[in-house]
């Protein structure tokens, strides 16, 4: 493996227990495209793959067994082509012809790609490939990774399945993107030098996906290459939200609603509001389109404090956000202004009323990297967001984290991305007390409220912020 790849110490470690087992071991590999799964089974089992086939998308069957036909003869070594077979069965028995021709001292690796796509309905791949493990395969020598961007898909018709491949997944990796701190180290290994202020404003316009971060250049700035990337005619990023979900999803109108629904409302939605705000009705697949954009982890349910039944959707992918704030409506009608177009979007007040939501945003997926710097990491605790709708008599109330904690405690969340030290006046500090008078009132609690600040560079200490924050974290406590 590389001396320069890049977090995934747990999933390497995975992988790494499957090839040392003394069992044949199926290994299911999910995660939303270009999160880089290939790169991480390709690299753990570089030396070790015997065959690797990718599905086509949108493939024919005769297509998709002629590839697989191709691969065998790439990786078997044969000087003619062979024949293709007429359907899955009989591709898997050549597969199978193949890999006893190979000396078992050590232990192969067969690597199957986007399954998904090699597996639409009525092809019948997935009886083909569950024969195929429980006549044969399973008492080899044998690794069989398989891997899929569609990750709902994966999850109900593979880890779920109810027939020949009913619980024959012997291990699982949910390969998620990038983390802060993984994203400093990979901008590191690619001898980029960024302050970690920038490398965030870079995350909250790409996320943590590999594909995307690769497109970063040295010696440019953050707002220099979110503009290239984004922007430009050739940037990676400039078309990439309307193919981005046609590829996972075969019938994506609904999926691209829900996403642009959740884009106009910063709190959230329920699936009620989802409905009204999307135009859609309550049934025709909109479970399953929920569930596939959860698993995909382009939306995220979070529950509500002390409503176990209720929970909101969060859009909760960066690209997809910026896309639709920023790109899908600027990228034309800022051509006039030359090349800098993020320059000039970056100093409008619409930047920074997204810049504040896109912050909470990563803040949400760093719970952990937050409770450690509490150092409540060993106390059970559960984070959630409170929502009180307002009336004509009463103000409504909104909280975007708390975290619950078992000894009592309940830190409240004040999340703002500033470009200097923040400075609580006496009226904001008025402010966030009628908030935590208002919690009170509402949810009835006893236990001890305390709010927490969470800003890029902290703040300045006066007497405001003495009196009414108990914490305050910087970026710094993210990574």
């Amino acid at each position: 493996m590389s001396s320069t790849f890049v977090g995934r110490k747990e999933e390497q470690l995975i992988l790494k227990e499957a090839l040392d087992s003394p069992e044949a071991e199926m290994v299911a590999v999910i995660g939303r495209w270009r999160v880089g799964k290939t790169y991480l089974v390709t690299s753990v089992y570089e030396n070790q793959i015997a065959f690797s086939v990718t599905g086509i998308q949108n493939g024919a069957l005769e297509d998709q067994l002629e590839r697989f036909s191709k691969s065998i003869k790439k990786y078997s070594g044969a000087k003619i082509d062979l024949p293709i077979p007429k359907n899955w069965f009989q591709a898997f028995d050549i597969l199978q012809q193949y890999i006893e021709t190979l000396a078992d001292k050590q232990k192969h690796v067969i690597f199957i790609d986007e399954l998904p796509w090699l597996a639409p309905h009525k092809s019948k791949f997935l009886q083909a490939f569950g024969h195929f493990w429980n006549d044969w395969a399973s008492r080899q020598n044998l690794v069989i990774v398989i891997c899929g961007s569609a990750a709902s898909w994966m999850i109900q018709k593979v880890v779920n399945n109810t027939g020949g491949l009913y619980n024959r997944i012997t291990k699982r990796i949910f390969l998620q993107p990038f983390t802060l701190s993984e994203t400093e180290e990979y901008l590191k290994v690619k001898h980029l030098k960024f302050t970690r202020y920038q490398i965030v404003q870079v995350y909250m316009a790409l996320g943590g996906i590999p594909h995307y971060l690769k497109e970063v250049k040295k010696g440019k700035s953050a707002v220099q290459n979110i503009n290239d990337i984004c922007f430009s005619k050739n940037g990676l990023l400039q078309g990439e939200f309307l193919r981005l979900y046609p590829s996972l999803f075969p019938n994506a109108e609904k999926h691209f609603k829900v996403i642009r629904a959740l884009a106009e409302k910063r709190e959230g939605l329920s699936r009620q509001e989802i409905i009204k705000q999307a135009k859609l009705t309550d049934g025709g697949g909109l479970t399953t389109v929920l569930d596939e954009l959860s698993h995909s982890g382009f939306i995220t349910p979070y529950r509500i404090f002390h409503q176990k039944k209720r929970k909101v959707y969060r859009l909760t992918d960066e690209y997809s956000l910026f896309y639709l704030k920023f790109i899908e409506d600027n990228s034309d009608s800022y051509r006039n202004e030359g090349d800098d177009i993020w320059k000039h979007l970056s100093q409008t007040n619409e930047y920074k009323t997204w810049s504040g939501y896109a912050f909470e945003n990563i803040c949400l997926k760093h719970i952990p990297q937050i409770k450690k710097a509490l150092e409540i990491s060993g106390i059970y605790s559960l984070s959630s967001t409170f929502y009180k709708k307002g009336t004509t008599n009463e103000k409504g109330l909104q909280i975007d984290l708390l975290i619950d904690r078992k000894d009592h405690v309940i830190n409240l969340f004040e999340i703002k991305f500033h470009n200097k030290a923040f400075t609580i006046t006496k009226a904001y500090s008025d402010n966030l007390r009628k908030k935590m008078w208002r919690f009170e009132e509402i949810t009835k609690t006893k236990k001890q409220i305390s709010w927490v600040f969470i800003s890029s560079f902290g703040l300045n200490e006066n007497e405001h912020s003495l009196d009414i924050v108990s914490k305050s974290l910087t970026l710094d406590s993210l990574f």
